[in-house]
């Protein structure tokens, strides 16, 4: 590399101050932002920069959890917006959200321990209404369903995840795959909608 450049220069320099600054903006226990959360355990992080982060006094994290950059973790639709509990989304222990990946809790969210997400993957507990033809359908919502992720289970990259489902334990969900109804422990689901095609 020429370093006399001093284009290249420069831009050895951003991405070193950018290393440098997004290790040190990521939320860790010890960071003042972390006091915001229900919980948050030690060794967990989540990592910057971050899409959207609000609700955080309704929000539990355990231990050992990585959540990755670009992820939006929220409780309620907006900040500040009145919540219905104090415990709205819970990430378990040990944890692995991927990049990108969209966790939206208006009513319970909880995902248990050991639970790996791919990255893209979006998680609801609200959808929306489309029977009342004068009124947008963005603002026709329906009653939010607790949504609940077994422990050991792992969500492939770009999965989505609707209200009222309960995954089970050791759970594979294929990339791709839209889960509108129930899964039991111990299988691998696929498909829009997702089906089980093999129970382990």
């Amino acid at each position: 590399m020429d370093l006399g450049n001093p284009k290249l220069w420069r831009a050895d320099a951003f991405a070193g101050a950018w290393e440098w600054f997004s290790k040190r903006a990521a939320i860790m226990p010890t960071s003042r932002r972390a006091n915001r959360f229900s919980a948050y355990g030690q060794g967990s992080i989540i990592c910057f920069p971050w899409t959207a982060l609000y609700g955080e006094h309704a929000i539990r994290i355990g231990r050992d959890t990585l959540i990755g950059p670009h992820c939006s973790i929220s409780a309620g639709m907006t900040p500040g917006q009145e919540l219905v509990s104090d415990q709205i989304v819970t990430i378990g222990d040990r944890c692995l959200i991927g990049r990108n990946s969209s966790i939206v809790g208006h009513f319970e969210i909880v995902i248990g321990d050991d639970v790996f997400f791919g990255p893209n993957v979006y998680v609801t507990d609200q959808n929306h209404a489309v029977d009342d033809l004068d009124v947008p359908i963005g603002k026709q919502s329906v009653e939010e369903k607790p949504v609940a992720i077994g422990a050991g289970s792992w969500i492939g990259t770009n999965a989505v995840i609707l209200p009222g489902v309960t995954i089970g334990k050791h759970v594979a969900v294929g990339a791709g795959s839209v889960v509108t109804s129930d899964l039991p422990d111990n299988c691998v689901a696929v498909g829009s909608p997702a089906r089980i095609i093999r129970q382990l």
